[in-house]
C-alpha cells in the first residue's frame, strides 16, 4: 500500500460527518483515573487536522493531551487551529509520530485513535505495547472504517485492477483485510487484560453538492491512488473521471442529496486494576 499524502482542506470538507463517530466513541469512554498532583495524560494517534483532538480537551480541560500524526501538512493545520493551553490549565499539543512504531514514553490514562488504524498494517500487534502503557483503569479506544466491501472501495479496487491501471496501481490501495473482525478485536483486547466493548454502526450520511461521494473519498480512501499518480496529472484526472462515473451509478443522487452508507467499527478497552 502506498503511503498517501494528505490534504487537510479536502479532509475537513466533510468535518461534521467525520467527527460524529469520534463523538460517539468518546461517549463510551469512562472517566479517567484520578491522579492527585498530576493532570491526566492523553494521546491521540493519527490526530489529522486536530479538529477531533479538540473534543478531548473539551471533555478533559485539565489534561495534557498530545495529538500524533505522520503528516506534516496535517500537523501544521492542527497546530495553527488548536494548539495551546486549555480552559482548566491543561495543554493541547501536537507532535510527529508514526502509529507503526510509536510507543508511549510514560504512562497514559487514555490512548485514542480515530479513523487511523486501518492505514497501519498489523496494527493489532501494537495493542500490547499501548495497553501496557495505560495506567490501571486507563482506556484504549479507537474507531475505524469497516466498509472495504462497500461500492466506495470495491469499485476503486476493481478499476485499479483493469488493464489500463493495474501496472500503475497494483498494491497501492488498502487491502480488504486492513480491518479485523469485531470478534478478533474483542479477543485481542480481552486477552491483554482489558474489559472490552466492541460494536459496529452504519451511518447514512446525506451528502450535498455535485459528486459528493467522490469529494468525500478524495479526502481519505482515494489518497493512495492520487499519491501514486501525482507525477502524471493527466493519468490522475483520467482515473478520477472513470471512478467518478462508477460512483454516480452506485450512489445515485436523490432530491434531498446523495446517501452514503458508511459502516464503522468501535472498540473501548479499559485496563483492569482500577481501585
Amino acid at each position: 500500500m502506498t503511503t498517501p499524502t494528505w490534504d487537510p482542506a479536502q479532509y475537513l470538507r466533510h468535518a461534521g460527518h467525520r467527527a460524529r463517530p469520534f463523538a460517539d466513541l468518546l461517549a463510551r469512554v469512562p472517566d479517567l483515573p484520578d491522579h492527585p498532583g498530576r493532570p491526566p495524560r492523553i494521546a491521540d494517534l493519527g490526530c489529522g487536522p486536530g479538529n477531533v483532538t479538540a473534543l478531548l480537551a473539551a471533555r478533559w480541560p485539565a489534561a495534557r493531551i498530545t495529538g500524533y500524526d505522520n503528516s506534516p501538512d496535517m500537523l501544521d493545520e492542527a497546530r495553527a487551529a488548536h494548539e495551546g493551553p486549555t480552559t482548566d490549565g491543561g495543554l493541547l499539543e501536537f507532535a510527529h509520530a508514526d502509529a507503526r512504531t510509536w510507543t508511549p514514553g510514560r504512562p497514559h490514562d487514555l490512548i485514542v485513535s480515530n479513523a487511523t488504524l486501518q492505514w497501519v498494517p498489523g496494527h493489532a500487534d501494537r495493542f500490547a505495547d499501548w495497553t501496557a502503557a495505560l495506567e490501571p483503569g486507563g482506556t484504549f479506544a479507537f474507531q475505524v472504517p469497516d466498509n472495504t466491501d462497500a461500492p466506495l472501495h470495491a469499485l476503486m479496487r476493481e478499476l485499479a485492477a483493469t488493464p489500463r491501471w493495474k501496472d500503475r496501481l497494483a498494491g497501492v490501495l488498502r487491502a480488504t483485510d486492513s480491518v479485523l473482525t469485531p470478534a478478533a478485536y474483542l479477543d485481542r483486547l480481552t486477552r491483554l487484560g482489558c474489559a472490552a466493548d466492541v460494536w459496529q454502526t452504519t451511518y447514512f450520511h446525506v451528502l450535498e453538492g455535485e459528486d459528493p461521494v467522490l469529494d468525500w473519498v478524495k479526502g481519505t480512501g482515494l489518497r493512495p491512488a492520487l499519491t501514486a499518480l501525482a507525477d502524471d496529472p493527466g493519468a490522475r484526472d483520467a482515473f478520477v473521471a472513470e471512478y467518478r462515473d462508477l460512483l454516480r451509478q452506485a450512489y445515485p443522487r436523490a432530491s434531498y442529496g446523495t446517501v452514503l452508507p458508511f459502516r464503522r467499527l468501535f472498540a473501548v478497552a479499559v485496563k483492569e486494576g482500577r481501585a
